[in-house]
Parts: C-alpha cells; structure tokens; sequence
C-alpha cells in the first residue's frame, strides 16, 4: 500500500527575468516528501533552495510545473484557499526571527490568532500562545520583551508562534544562521523534538553541513537542480551525537 506524499513537485522550475537575463533558480525539480519526514535541504547561496521554501510555503508560484500539497493541485486553489493553507496548515520560521521589538514574547506568539478568518477570544489567544511558549522551553519568560531575549530564545519564540495553529508542515529557512554553534544545538532539539513527539513533517534549508546532519534526509541543490537525496542513516542529535536512523524512509527523486 502506498501513502500519498503531504509534499510532492513535478518538473518545478522558476525563472525570473532581470532586464534582458533570464535567472533559472530551478530547473525541472522533482520531489516528494512523506508525512512525519524530517528533510533538510542544503546547498550554497544561489542554488535555488531558498527559492523552493517559498514555492512550498505558497509565498511564490513556479514558472511551470506542478506542486502537489496533500494531493491537491495548489495550482487549482483559490487565493482564499491558499491564505488558509498557509495560516492552518504551514507554520514558518526563519532567519531573522521577524519578531516585533519591545513587544513581549507571549504578544508575539499570540499575533496569528489577531489575524484569524475565525475569531478567537483573548483568552484562547493566551492559553495557546503559553503552550506554545512551554513548548520551546520559555513558559518562563512570557513577559520578557523580544529585546530582552538572547538570539537563540528570539528563535524559539518564532517557533512557538509557527507552532500556534498546529501546523502539520514546518518550513525554516535558515533556522540557525543568526545563532552561534551551541545555541543551533539547543534550537535544531527543538525541531527533533517536534518531529518526534508531534511527527510535525519538517524542511529545513541551511548552508551548513553541520546543521543538515540533523535531518534523517538530506537533499542538496546546486544551480537550480537537486545533485543528490538520501537517507541520513548516521543522522545527528541535538547533544551532537551520532545515531541510527530508527525506520527506514523510503528513497524519492
């Protein structure tokens, strides 16, 4: 019996036009990612991944090809439809936190919900958002001000308020960059974490190979195609030990 792919692209490409220069950032990419997998993507600036996190996270439409998200066309869906999917079921973390300033990380983590198509009192916004929060580790600083938190903490409240609306996929576009070595362990534990315990199907892009060891599959980019996908049978841990794949993902193009 075979399981519908929650991620699958056929033949994705994505040229932009700067003036007379067409930029190919993908040439014909094919790929599919299972329910509950936990993929991280690397390749150097300009190889087209970061590009795919945006095709995936429906902030950007491909030039041709087609991208199946839970077996449906995302082509074929409305804007409506498209703004529900990215509030429901995909929640974003990226680089530069993104985070309101002078701002307490429970009000951040809350600003989803201010933006839902359903209106949710402000008690529910709490709650959730201190769930959320005890979720990454910082139920105890709730009231700190983003200003007040170091890097590291910053990123896990970004990942708390990714987390809000229980998202099935996590798309993080260099989770890690900002953060020195031993704070990237503290926040790659995260994401094992809710892979593990939520089986939050997780796409991590980063240029560092260290940070790709995390992953129980690596897919590389080079020039706007995929150069190699495999399983991480040696995959890391957060404690920056080695250890051994416990299931076997089937292998996709």
């Amino acid at each position: 019996m075979t399981t519908t792919p929650v991620i699958s692209i056929k033949n994705l490409t994505k040229t932009y036009q700067m003036g007379e220069v067409a930029v190919h950032a993908l040439r014909s990419v094919s790929l599919n990612i299972n329910a509950g997998e936990f993929v991280t993507v690397i390749g150097p600036s300009g190889s087209g991944k970061s590009t795919l996190m945006h095709i995936l996270g429906c902030l950007d439409q491909p030039t041709s090809g087609q991208y199946f998200l839970d077996g449906k066309d995302v082509s074929h869906l409305s804007d409506d439809e498209i703004s529900s999917v990215r509030n429901s079921k995909i929640g974003f973390v990226f680089q530069g936190f993104n985070l309101l300033t002078r701002t307490s990380a429970l009000e951040n983590v809350e600003l989803p919900l201010l933006y839902s198509s359903t209106p949710v009192s402000a008690s529910e916004r709490r709650n959730r958002a201190m769930a959320a929060l005890e979720a990454v580790g910082l139920g105890s600083r709730y009231e700190h001000h983003t200003n007040q938190l170091s890097g590291g903490q910053q990123q896990r409240v970004a990942i708390a308020r990714a987390l809000l609306n229980n998202p099935s996929i996590l798309l993080a576009d260099e989770p890690t960059g900002n953060l020195d070595s031993r704070t990237s362990v503290e926040v790659m534990d995260i994401f094992q974490s809710l892979k593990e315990d939520r089986g939050i199907t997780i796409v991590l892009i980063t240029h560092e190979p260290e940070v790709a060891a995390y992953g129980s599959r690596i897919v590389a980019f080079k020039d706007g195609l995929i150069v190699s996908d495999e399983l991480n049978e040696q995959r890391r841990t957060a404690r920056g030990e080695l250890a051994e794949l416990p299931v076997a993902v089937e292998e996709t193009a």
